[in-house]
């Protein structure tokens, strides 16, 4: 590793999550089955398919599950520029369609503004068999003094 792997650790921090090592179990089962299919700091695309575990009663993916897989890739894509654990201030997500259960979607996570403590990404859901937007978010995190070391370290 050389002296900035922001990225390379934000990746093995995602796929601990993925597999439940650290985090909660909420994280886990939103993020089962992800699959990173671009990385490079500030910009990540996952390939996912949505697990039945993640339904509402009509069999589509529910809103709070999607909310939960966005909130996390966002934090990711924001640690692989600025190497730092950040918290939420603002987080605005907007649902314009839905999707079923097995169904594949990309996930697209693009950090937009770094001004210094506050950074801003941008999230889009997307289904993959034709490209229509599923769900786009917008997040305001802050920095705090942690790293994901320190984090996983206190779970």
């Amino acid at each position: 590793m050389g002296a900035d792997n922001s990225l390379e650790t934000s990746l093995i921090w995602l796929k601990n999550l993925v597999k439940g090592e650290v985090g909660q179990e909420l994280e886990a089962r939103a993020l089962k089955g992800l699959k990173i299919t671009h990385a490079q700091k500030g910009f990540l695309r996952f390939s996912f398919i949505v697990p039945s575990s993640a339904s509402d009663v009509d069999g589509n993916w529910h809103v709070g599950a999607i909310a939960t897989l966005v909130d996390i890739i966002g934090a990711v894509a924001i640690y692989s520029v600025s190497h730092r654990v950040k918290t939420s201030v603002d987080f605005s997500i907007s649902y314009l369609s839905t999707a079923k259960i097995q169904e594949e979607v990309e996930v697209d996570a693009k950090v937009m503004a770094n001004k210094g403590r506050l950074t801003q990404v941008m999230v889009e859901v997307r289904r993959k068999a034709n490209g229509e937007l599923i769900a786009m978010a917008k997040q305001w995190m802050a920095s705090n003094s942690l790293t994901v070391s320190e984090i996983s370290s206190k779970l």
